[in-house]
């Protein structure tokens, strides 16, 4: 038979053979790196008897697919070690996440630290015997009657949704069993770099009516290098944790009575008008207007928008008077009233508006998360109302803008995405088309790499997402731009066209760093809390070493403050020691150390955050210096 390949070229093999055997005609190396295929587009196990004229591509442990596939392989591992070790547990289900896997187990007890240490070396046991994972084909009611007579209700239960009559997937290592889909490792012993990382509560389907399960959390990888690599990103974003650094920099709190509502200290602040100034000069020196708009909304509006219906449940309405009202969890419809109230012409557009708009979402309390998910946050939210032949240029000058900034903040490694039309969708092809066209070619002029997704749309129009990756390899959605042509037609917006017909403005949907509070959190991240110098929420402190010098000190001080730097004096009857070491755990940029010598020549001496004694600079100079760095970026 002829077997197709993806480059092109084709491979003869013997009737009945599998795609293992394929792997093996190609060479050696390959056969041990291939764990599964993808044949005419479906993935299946290595052990699948191939057909006359399939189209196959083999998988391998290094790639991404390969590696999901161990990582549902090991989640197997994890349920048979589990029930080996606690025969009593019951194993619901068991899917691969990012960077790993779980599976939600009912079990009489809590799992504690100690029963995750003892389920992993029974993995490590079991990958040792090299037991086959081999498919098997079941009928429905034989696979019901099968769990339950093994006490696992859940697992019949999911086989009672399968409709009667159709086959039911087992996955079989050993003497042990699961429901799925595949495809599998060959056998355990494939699996050798795995690692249990937490146990938490679940609910069966999600549901918190339903009963409460333990959720095992692990992660799997291909190589050992691999695993340690992911390790120590784990200790390192341990470390960069913004919530744990927001309490020891003295930068914003969290309470229960505001869940998902920030309390920004003075120095968090800073940070926060830090970022706000520079978003602001970045929208007023490339034509944005900015306004402000209310929070509270009579729900008549958002039911115009077509907010009402599809955003109900995640917003915060109130009454009064007989009316009822919801506070805004999106700005777009308020920027539709402000363009609503002069009659524009075509000469006026594009009409870019911005606002600091702040949005309320009724987020499950489950998923809020610090800075990165809360329920009150601020975009850097603009919309620009256009024809629709200024579409592309509008982009254009958006991706420029959206670049700069990025850079601004320090970050080089930008990713997009563009994604088009969904199935539920409003407006014309003819219009879908345009829009597509005009965001293809905007990225293409700009010689960028973008990757696609399909039907990912919004309803209203395609999208470009831009993302970061950050300096541990993680990827943060930030800015998009979006085309939309229904809001501003629903909401009865309009201009006068060149013929003098009344014609409905495009509106784009734009932000840059997306949610305020979740850019800040990205940065904490990023830079551990040791902010460039611009962004710092105090940019130095100057200490005295004995009180001889605090006059001197503070006269310094005074002269930075009104220079518009962000400093303190520390005057206290302390070591300068026990000071520098102090303001470095603090993550100060510079501390600025003044003794006897440094009063009578008038001089300071300057160490930075690396604890580094940089030298004695004249006070002119040094604020000039000072200077030249807060007019730098990252």
């Amino acid at each position: 038979m002829n077997i197709q390949l993806p480059d092109g070229s084709s491979r003869t093999l013997n009737d009945g053979a599998t795609a293992f055997d394929l792997a093996a005609d190609i060479g050696p190396g390959l056969a041990r790196a291939t764990i599964a295929a993808l044949v005419n587009g479906k993935q299946v196990d290595i052990s699948h008897v191939l057909h006359d004229g399939d189209e196959v591509s083999l998988i391998t442990e290094k790639s991404d697919e390969g590696l999901e596939v161990i990582r549902h392989s090991a989640s197997h591992l994890m349920a048979m070690a589990v029930q080996e070790l606690f025969p009593k547990t019951q194993v619901t289900i068991g899917p691969v996440v990012e960077d790993g896997f779980y599976y939600d187990f009912a079990f009489d007890r809590p799992f504690t630290p100690e029963d995750l240490e003892k389920i992993e070396t029974k993995m490590r046991e079991i990958a040792k015997r090299k037991l086959d994972v081999t498919r098997e084909e079941w009928d429905r009611d034989e696979a019901i009657r099968h769990f339950e007579e093994l006490g696992e209700v859940y697992k019949a239960r999911l086989i009672e949704r399968i409709p009667a009559g159709e086959t039911v997937i087992l996955y079989r290592q050993g003497d042990w069993a699961d429901l799925c889909r595949g495809p599998h490792v060959p056998n355990t012993g494939v699996l050798k770099h795995f690692k249990l990382m937490k146990v938490a509560g679940a609910y069966w389907e999600g549901n918190s009516e339903n009963e409460q399960l333990q959720r095992i959390y692990g992660t799997a990888w291909a190589s050992k290098a691999d695993l340690k690599a992911y390790l120590h990103r784990l200790e390192e974003a341990e470390k960069r944790d913004h919530r744990k650094l927001a309490k020891s920099l003295d930068l914003f709190h969290l309470q229960e009575e505001a869940p998902g509502m920030i309390f920004w200290h003075p120095k968090g602040w800073s940070v926060w008008q830090s970022v706000e100034s520079e978003i602001r000069s970045v929208m007023r020196d490339n034509g944005y207007q900015e306004i402000k708009t209310p929070q509270l909304v009579d729900r008549k509006l958002w039911e115009k928008s077509g907010h009402w219906d599809k955003f109900r449940d995640e917003m915060f309405t109130t009454s009064t008077e007989n009316r009822d009202y919801a506070i805004k969890p999106m700005n777009c419809p308020c920027h539709i009233q402000v363009f609503n109230q002069n009659l524009h012409s075509y000469r006026d557009l594009p009409l870019r508006l911005a606002e600091f708009g702040s949005c309320h979402r009724n987020e499950p309390s489950g998923t809020l998360h610090g800075l990165m998910r809360l329920r009150n946050f601020v975009q850097d939210d603009a919309h620009i109302f256009c024809t629709e032949d200024q579409i592309q240029d509008e982009v254009c000058n958006f991706i420029d803008l959206t670049y700069e900034v990025y850079r601004r903040f320090g970050f080089e490694d930008i990713i997009i995405f563009l994604s088009d039309r969904p199935d539920n969708r409003v407006g014309t092809d003819e219009q879908w088309d345009k829009a597509e066209a005009a965001l293809h070619q905007a990225l293409k002029s700009k010689d960028i790499e973008y990757g696609e997704n399909p039907g990912e749309g919004a309803f209203y129009g395609p999208k470009i997402e831009f993302s970061l990756k950050d300096c541990l390899g993680r990827v943060w959605q930030c800015g998009t731009i979006q085309v939309d042509f229904s809001m501003p037609g629903k909401l009865d917006a309009e201009y006068v066209a060149e013929d003098s017909s009344r014609k409905t403005p495009v509106m784009l949907h734009r932000a840059i760093l997306g949610s305020m509070e979740r850019f800040i959190g990205i940065l904490i991240e990023q830079y551990e809390g040791r902010f460039p110098f611009w962004l710092a929420p105090l940019q130095a402190v100057l200490c005295n070493i004995t009180d001889d010098q605090a006059e001197y000190v503070q006269k310094i001080a005074d002269r930075m403050l009104a220079e518009g730097f962000r400093v303190e004096s520390d005057l206290r009857n302390e070591k300068v020691g026990y000071k520098v070491r102090a303001h470095t755990l603090a993550r100060v940029p510079f501390i600025l150390v003044a003794g006897d010598r440094e009063r009578d020549e008038g001089t300071i001496s300057v160490r930075n955050l690396s604890g580094e004694n940089i030298g004695t600079f004249s006070v002119d100079g040094w604020i000039s210096e000072m200077h030249r760095m807060r007019a730098q970026y990252a």
